[in-house]
This record gives C-alpha cells, structure tokens and sequence, in this order.
C-alpha cells in the first residue's frame, strides 16, 4: 500500500489560520436539503423509538467531557515531519466533517421550529454535539501552530443538495461509521498505549458515543418512512449509499496511510475492520446490506484505492490538462467498473435476516 503524499508545506490565508483542503470527492462536504419536505415527514411509525433516540440527546452524557486538560498543557513538537502532516490533515478533515454537520442540523432545527417541534428539538441537540466536536477539535489543531477559521468555511465552501431520503442514508451511515472509526482506535490505543501520540485520542471512547446516539436516531427516522426500506428501490439506494460510503473510506485510508502507520494502526485491516462492523450495524436499519464476506469485496475496494493513487499523481504532475484527462480516464474507468461489481454482487436481504432473529 503506498500512501499519497502530503504536501509538505502547509498553505495558509494568514499566520495561524489554515487555508482549507481543496475541495474534492473525498472531502467531507456541506450540505443543504428540502426543509419543506423533512417537516411534512410523518413519524407516526416510530414514534416511541424516535422519543427514546431523543430522551438520550437530552441527557446530554457529554456535556463535561469535552474539557482539555493537563496533558494538552504539554509540548507536541516530537510529532513532526511527514506524522505531523498527516496528524493535522486528519485534524482538519474532521473539523470539517463535524463543522458540516453543525451547519446542516443547525439550519434543519431553524427551519423547523414552529412546524415540527420535535425534529427541531433533536437537530438542535445533534447540532450543539457536532459544534462541539468541530471545536474541540480546531483546539487541538492549535496544539500544532494552525486551526481553522469556521466562519470562513461558513462562507467560501461550496454547498451541496442532497434531498431528505439521500441526507438520512448518508447521515446514518456517517454517525455509524464514526463511531467504528474512533471506538477501534481507542480500543488499539487503550491496548498499545506507547502509540498514543497525543491526548486527543483519550476522548475518542465517549466521542463515538456521541456519534452511536445520533446514527440511532437517523436509524428511527430511516424506519418512520417505509419508502426507505420496504420498496425495492430502498434497497437498491441502501446498497448504494453503503457502496459510495465504503469506497470513500478505504480511498481516505489508504490515502492517509501515513497517520494510521503513526498511531501503530496497519490501515488495510483497519478499514476491513471499520467497513465489516459498520456494515453489520446497517443490517439492523436497511433493508439489504452488502456482502463483505465474498471473497473479492475488499479486493475491488482496493482496486479502487490503487486506481485513486494513480489520479493523484497524474493530478500532481506537470502535464498539460488535456493529456491529464486523457491519462485519468482509463483510472476512473477502473474505479467504476470496480464499484459496480460490487454493486451487482448478491446482497444480504437483512430484513429476512431481522425476520429470522426474531
């Protein structure tokens, strides 16, 4: 596996504040949707279930967990050169993340205030655990010289339209994932504590139970509109929103090797392991989930990665642009073909599995 290469410095819009990561498919993006639309949605479905996921918000577990303590205090300047790097691009591109989510439930709660007062009460407490994410995070990017001007992403990043049904799958999915992505970590850290780099990593237990709270709560609103689960499109929608979230972390993955090797972390198992769990969390939501036990799933997710690296370096090289396009093609043509074998591999019908347990 060969990582992509970070840039070695790191670019600025004025001392101490980060310019933004160029915007690409692999970047955590911010969105919009129809608000009309999400407060007509009829919970009646799910109502008690939608009530639980919301008595949980409230108790707020979190609330005195996010608070730096002595061991920030000290100096960092051990993690450096290409660790460095790949520390604070880790940093940003969840900053970001959990920044897009702030702005996505904040604006949902406005909007819906006065219309659905219970969706607003939940997208208001999912917005203030997002906000404090992003900020405890950008604080931990000051450790290391740099943080993020939120404001200015506010402002200058590109918004993208997802409507409601696509926001429900992909957020699901993005709380659930979170929450395999930090709580494997955690627990290889609490194992290997000599990799433990630096205190962020301490809060990572109680973070991911923060991230498995509102994937729940995405989970109950999922299954109050029975179009995103018992119609044969769902399930076709379901496949593709794990395909298209699967894909885009083992491109980051394997992208940003480097950190994962800095943390003691070997990245190709970490991502298996991180797409295998999430995967069996979704059966439990989605009514067909992917099969990650055939024996060329992770193979074509690789594929993918590999053709990803060969783009990078095309996009990085001095080429004139049309001879650029004309050497990515053959790569994009090979991450899509990849991406619809396994698209069109036999699913798990998890609702039949669900019917069966119980």
């Amino acid at each position: 596996m060969v990582s992509t290469p970070l840039p070695t410095q790191l670019e600025t819009i004025r001392p101490g504040i980060k310019a933004p990561v160029k915007e690409t498919l692999l970047t955590p993006r911010f969105y919009t949707t129809d608000f009309d639309k999400v407060a007509n949605m009829v919970l009646n479905l799910q109502d008690e279930e939608i009530e639980a996921a919301l008595e949980e918000l409230r108790a707020d577990y979190n609330r005195h967990h996010f608070v730096r303590n002595d061991d920030f205090k000290r100096s960092f300047d051990h993690i450096d050169g290409a660790t460095r790097l790949a520390f604070i691009d880790f940093l940003e591109r969840s900053c970001t993340s959990e920044f897009s989510g702030f702005l996505l439930f904040k604006e949902l709660s406005r909007r819906l205030k006065g219309r659905s007062p219970k969706l607003a009460e939940a997208f208001h407490l999912l917005a203030r655990d997002e906000a404090r994410h992003a900020g405890f995070i950008n604080k931990a990017m000051a450790d290391f010289g740099l943080s993020l001007d939120l404001r200015y992403l506010t402002q200058k990043r590109t918004y993208t339209f997802f409507p409601p049904e696509w926001v429900i799958y992909t957020v699901y999915l993005s709380e659930k994932i979170g929450y395999w992505r930090y709580i494997l970590m955690f627990r290889h850290l609490e194992k290997n504590p000599d990799h433990n780099i630096y205190p962020l990593f301490n809060y990572f237990e109680c973070w991911c139970q923060d991230e498995n709270r509102h994937g729940d709560f995405f989970k109950a609103l999922l299954r109050s509109q029975t179009a995103l689960w018992k119609t044969w499109q769902s399930r076709l929608w379901a496949r593709f929103f794990l395909l298209t979230v699967f894909v885009t972390h083992t491109l980051t993955v394997f992208e940003r090797g480097d950190f994962y090797e800095s943390v003691g972390l070997n990245a190709r198992q970490y991502n298996v392991d991180v797409v295998k769990n999430t995967n069996e969390t979704a059966a439990r939501a989605f009514p067909e989930v992917l099969d990650t036990d055939n024996p060329k799933f992770f193979s074509r997710l690789e594929a993918c990665a590999s053709a990803n690296e060969k783009l990078t370096a095309i996009a990085n090289g001095k080429a004139p642009k049309l001879v650029k396009f004309c050497q990515k093609m053959p790569w994009i043509a090979v991450i899509v073909w990849q991406m619809l074998c396994i698209f069109l591999q036999k699913p798990v019908d998890a609702e039949t599995r669900r019917g069966m347990v119980c």
